[in-house]
């Protein structure tokens, strides 16, 4: 099945959300029931202060938050396996937690989509974050966990 843009642009729009909800998450202890309903009325495909959000492809939102929180354990120990002696999760800012962990469980749980994607779109939103020293973290850690977990 291809692709089109249009839908290539709906799961970008989705990575991001899916990322922006974790933070929340982690940061307000937010219940994900009440996260996505947030999300899903307010936020996806929204104009909030003049800034339109992209048409997020709700479903594949949906499973990245619901999988992040369902799996975070094991996330969690695929994404320690591969920092550097001396790092831990707890020492990487929140929005980096919640960018690997949501490219991490797509690694693990959508073979669907190819590896190539997955760590070029978790880049992408780095890159909304951070300098390109932290987009090169993303891609050398997501790289190494896709080692671990796809064959």
């Amino acid at each position: 099945m291809k692709r089109g843009p249009a839908r290539a642009q709906s799961r970008s729009a989705a990575r991001l959300a899916a990322v922006q909800a974790l933070y929340q998450q982690e940061m307000e202890g937010t219940a994900l029931t009440r996260l996505l309903d947030e999300f899903h009325q307010h936020r996806l495909g929204a104009t909030i202060e003049d800034v339109e959000y992209a048409d997020a492809e709700v479903d594949f939102f949906d499973d990245l938050v619901r999988g992040v929180d369902a799996r975070r354990d094991e996330i969690d120990a695929a994404i320690t396996k591969r920092l550097s002696a001396g790092w831990n999760l707890p020492r990487l800012d929140r929005p980096m937690r919640a960018i690997l962990r949501a490219g991490t469980y797509e690694l693990i749980a959508r073979p669907d989509v190819p590896t190539a994607s997955v760590i070029t779109e978790y880049v992408d939103v780095a890159d909304a974050f951070y300098d390109k020293r932290e987009t090169g973290f993303v891609n050398g850690l997501l790289d190494a966990v896709a080692k671990d977990v796809r064959t």
